[in-house]
């Protein structure tokens, strides 16, 4: 028997896979058939080039497409020819696929005056465009997507079933005639005559502040070159210092902003289309991202954004035309009211937009799933997972429970353990409001949905207060199934041992801000080991006291103050309070310190970070989480590499302290100097006292996880030191090393337990 019947897993669906084998089989003279199932594809194919059909299958498949696995098995094909079959449904075995930019032979169309898409801002193929934000459900048809709602044209209609036509089956397809249209609304909600783009694009360069429709959600864009309009986005958006992100046509027209290397100019261009944070160029954009030392830069990744850039160059034929610099730059914002979700529906966007956005360039398609930007760094590495890389799986080493993980409290993301695949959401955020956790349960149902799976087990942070906890708990009692907390800092380094295939022991370092331990404390610089289910804190961080509670994380001068307080120097705070920040007191302060007054110990990385750069004077007040390390940062890497103070740290009885770098701080005149010696000495601390406990656990290896794994200069001298000792530093590659990949930590984690109170 020659026939064979080949069953393909992997991101095999709407990605022009069917007619890619249609086209394959009809070249070789094979007959057979291949159609759409839950489990992915399905490929009954006879006659004499079978062998060249299956060696060919993967090496040419479609753009978008990636093949995790095809299995084979002997089967008689009866009948002439090779057809393409209608979708059957099945257990879920597939994922659909992510959001993916514009690809060259829309833009071709897009730009063809002749053809009957030009300038359409909904062009799309199997090749581009939406598929995850439109998607309702699997398999991923027409009738399961927010497309139902436009039926074919009769010239769409050909083009989707055909065969030889790159729309074939593209569930996205439609055109001026039958697909989704643009309007232009002012702030009251009026249609605005003209050319929606045209005037788009007039009101931006005029200053105003434009609310767009995107993929998976409203953009606000302004001009990122006019300073008054950019400062106007903040003032009605309540951001004051936090990074915006700047939109350009190509990499060249950055060039003055940013430098973009080979490595960055990739991301940019590749499919996902992301944020990348590239280092400043000589040309400050002024207040984008202010105090920072890196630009977040995309490009147009839809034809609605791209058709922007197309006006503003005078509606050219062809496409040479991208790859000519362009001065127009936009800032590109999430569109939501200060601490909300991204807005997604029209109406919506009146309402939560009102008094931030001055008009409303809108469309008919429906956003089935709200999804921010995603924002990565060379490497690459993710800062946020998002548009353009979910709902991609993360192949996991063994099999077993279906796991749900509801993640933490910032940065908050869930994920779903099914077979041998981590299938992480999209970015949610802080769980802080009503809005926010709405996003949570919305996103919980919809991943839920597309899987098309109920877990044996629910996974969350230790946290009782937390709204993932709250959630995770009321889902277990609904659905009759155990809940499991796990503790934070062991959920991140249980996502870097998912990522790595890591099933044995390990030692692990987590180095973030603030999490809750398993004995109640509050960790944040933590030595474990790490076997599966069972986590061991083998060292900390010295604690530094937080006079205030959380006050102190978010006033560096407080931190300051502790620290000092801690190593013995409290007589010097006064000091240098007057010289740095002569508005503020110490003396409050180290009454609270000295009587163990609201301030609890943390073993805290990221607290140390906070002390350091209060020290240097560099802020009195965060305005956003994060912002003190990652000025810190930035004045390091400006400054360039230093060596490590000599006696600049300790180890005593297994802690790691910092404390005698303090002094040295305290008379540092040179922010940048200052915050590379802080780096420096940091990372040889970090690199001594995990070699004790690689030494002691027999390991060659250790994984990194937590915020604090975000910061480039730390790691990369880490990095250096560790491998320097011939030990691996495994770290995080498809989650963000943050509380965005903590749950797929907790899942890890949950399934390794449910193997003993799951599984007979």
């Amino acid at each position: 028997m020659s026939g064979k019947v080949l069953r393909i897993r992997g991101l095999v669906q709407g990605v022009g896979f069917r007619p890619y084998v249609w086209r394959l089989a009809n070249e070789l003279g094979l007959v057979g058939w291949v159609r759409n199932d839950g489990a992915g594809v399905t490929v009954a194919v006879d006659g004499e080039k079978v062998p060249e059909f299956i060696a060919r299958l993967a090496q040419e498949a479609p753009r978008l497409a990636r093949i995790d696995a095809v299995e084979a098995e002997p089967t008689h094909v009866a009948g002439d020819g090779f057809a393409i079959r209608d979708s059957v449904a099945g257990d879920v075995l597939t994922a659909i696929g992510p959001d993916a930019a514009i690809c060259p032979d829309c833009i071709a169309d897009l730009c063809d005056p002749a053809g009957r898409r030009w300038r359409y801002a909904f062009t799309t193929c199997t090749h581009c465009g939406p598929r995850y934000t439109v998607s309702r459900r699997i398999p991923y048809d027409r009738a399961q997507t927010s497309l139902a709602a436009f039926p074919l044209c009769p010239a769409c209609e050909a083009e989707y079933t055909a065969p030889t036509d790159r729309r074939f089956h593209a569930e996205t397809t439609c055109c001026p005639a039958c697909g989704p249209r643009l309007r232009l609304l002012d702030a009251t909600g009026e249609a605005l005559a003209g050319d929606p783009l045209t005037a788009t694009l007039s009101l931006l360069r005029a200053g105003r502040i434009v609310a767009l429709k995107g993929l998976g959600g409203f953009h606000l864009a302004c001009d990122a070159r006019n300073a008054g309009a950019v400062a106007e986005l903040r003032r009605r958006k309540q951001r004051e210092e936090k990074p915006f992100a700047v939109m350009a046509l190509n990499a060249a027209s950055l060039r003055d902003h940013a430098r973009i290397g080979a490595a960055e100019e990739r991301l940019l261009d590749g499919v996902a289309a992301p944020v990348v944070l590239c280092p400043k160029g000589a040309r400050e954009l002024p207040g984008i991202a202010p105090g920072l030392a890196w630009l977040g830069a995309m490009l147009p990744a839809t034809p609605l954004h791209l058709l922007l850039w197309h006006e503003a160059a005078g509606r050219p034929a062809g496409s040479a035309w991208r790859a000519v610099p362009n001065e127009l730059l936009l800032v590109m914002t999430s569109a939501n009211p200060h601490g909300e979700p991204l807005v997604i529906g029209n109406d919506e966007a009146q309402l939560r937009l009102a008094g931030i956005a001055d008009a409303f360039l809108v469309h008919d398609r429906d956003i089935v799933v709200r999804c921010d930007d995603s924002v990565v760094r060379a490497g690459p590495a993710f800062i946020r997972r998002a548009r353009g890389h979910v709902p991609v799986p993360i192949p996991l080493a063994i099999d077993g429970p279906t796991v749900l993980a509801l993640g933490g409290y910032l940065k908050n993301t869930v994920c779903v353990l099914k077979g041998r695949e981590a299938f992480l959401s999209q970015h949610i955020g802080g769980l802080d409001n009503a809005a926010a956790i709405g996003f949570l349960e919305e996103t919980v149902a919809h991943l839920l949905a597309i899987l098309d799976v109920q877990p044996d087990l629910i996974a969350h942070d230790l946290h009782p207060d937390f709204a993932s906890t709250r959630l995770a708990l009321a889902m277990a009692e609904k659905l009759g199934i155990p809940a499991l907390g796990v503790g934070h800092h062991h959920a991140h380094v249980a996502a870097i041992c998912a990522e790595h295939g890591v099933n044995e022991p390990l030692a692990g370092l987590a180095i973030d801000g603030v999490g809750l331990g398993p004995d109640g404390g509050l960790w944040g610089g933590e030595l474990l080991r790490v076997d599966g289910a069972r986590c061991d804190r083998l060292s900390r961080l010295r604690p530094l006291r937080l006079p205030g509670g959380d006050r102190a994380a978010r006033e560096p001068w407080r931190m300051a103050v502790a620290a000092l307080h801690g190593a013995g120097l409290g007589g010097s705070a006064a000091g240098w309070l007057k010289k740095h920040f002569p508005e503020r007191d110490a003396g409050p302060l180290l009454v609270m310190l000295a009587q163990d007054l609201c301030c609890p110990p943390t073993s805290s990385l990221g607290r140390w970070f906070d002390a350091a750069a209060g020290l240097l004077g560099l802020r009195a007040e965060s305005r956003y989480e994060g912002q003190t390390a990652m000025e810190l940062e930035g004045l390091a890497a400006a400054h360039g590499p230093e060596l490590a103070l000599p006696g600049g740290y300790a180890i005593r009885d297994g802690e790691l302290d910092f404390s005698p770098l303090l002094p040295i701080l305290l008379e540092c005149d040179d922010p940048g100097r200052g915050a590379a010696l802080f780096h420096a000495t940091v990372a040889a601390g970090l690199t001594e006292w995990t070699l004790v406990a690689v030494d002691r656990e027999k390991e060659a290896k250790i994984a990194v996880g937590g915020g604090c794994a975000m910061n480039t200069v730390l790691m990369s001298a880490l990095r250096r030191h560790l491998e320097a000792q011939g030990v691996a530093l495994l770290e995080a590659q498809q989650a963000p090393p943050n509380d965005g990949g903590l749950a797929l930590g907790q899942g890890w984690v949950a399934r390794r337990t449910g193997e003993q109170i799951i599984l007979p």
